[in-house]
């Protein structure tokens, strides 16, 4: 008797943590100039009253999975929520490409306020790197809490911010954030389209541009997430678009 009902107020406290969770699920389709569609992102974001986790799966399509050898990308960010933010705690990027296997773990520690990062490569099944390091500086968000924070985070247009995120170690996590004024909308309309609720521009280092630095134009839906991205010239191959289809 005593048994069971442990058991019962077991199954009544998880189903209660089911169905207090909020699922979202924010699929992407990824194109980039003249090789038409690359790729697609799939985000399932998990949010509890204290908690959140965000999965995400990139997969590549036609010539790009091609050139790149069928790799796939997942990230995955856990952490906990205040004043209705995403806080990470744990951030990892994981790579497969053919036999070679890598991981990036990083470990945001809030009290002592610095992140340490693991790296571990996998060749054929065998591990051949193990390396530990903490990084030079601290933040509180990783690339995803950043991406899926920012309709939220933001409070006024007409305005630059200053983020910090975990996974951009080339500019110590710093990402200048510009979000224009009403009256400044025209050039980011022409690109993202008309009927988003807010734009802004985003600051990257990426070796991948044709400069060193690139700007990122988003256009943030009225439910606080992005549904388009924009790079320009990337390459001198075109524009590479990031559009949401759910």
């Amino acid at each position: 008797m005593i048994r069971n009902f442990f058991i019962l107020s077991s199954l009544v406290i998880l189903l209660g943590t089911f169905a207090s969770a909020k699922v979202t699920h924010l699929n992407y389709k990824a194109t980039f100039g003249i090789f038409g569609t690359v790729g697609t992102i799939k985000n399932k974001l998990t949010q509890h009253k204290k908690t959140y986790q965000i999965d995400t799966t990139v997969q590549l399509a036609g010539l790009a999975k091609i050139l790149m050898g069928g790799q796939t990308e997942r990230y995955v960010s856990k952490g906990h929520m205040e004043n209705g933010l995403m806080v990470s705690d744990m951030y990892q990027m994981i790579s497969r490409k053919k036999d070679k296997v890598t991981s990036k773990v990083y470990r945001i520690h809030h009290k002592g306020k610095y992140v340490t990062k693991r790296y571990r490569k996998w060749l054929k099944g065998k591990l051949v790197e193990d390396t530990s390091k903490r990084l030079s500086f601290y933040a509180k968000d990783d690339l995803l809490t950043l991406y899926f924070n920012l309709g939220h985070a933001i409070k006024q247009k007409g305005k630059k911010y200053i983020f910090k995120a975990v996974g951009l170690e080339k500019q110590k996590g710093k990402v200048q954030i510009t979000v224009p004024s009403d009256a400044k909308n025209a050039s980011y309309k022409k690109d993202l389209g008309s009927d988003a609720a807010l734009y802004a521009k985003a600051l990257i280092v990426q070796k991948n541009f044709r400069k060193k630095k690139g700007d990122i134009l988003l256009a943030i839906a009225k439910d606080g997430f992005i549904k388009k991205s924009v790079i320009k010239d990337v390459l001198l191959y075109g524009d590479a678009k990031l559009i949401r289809t759910k």
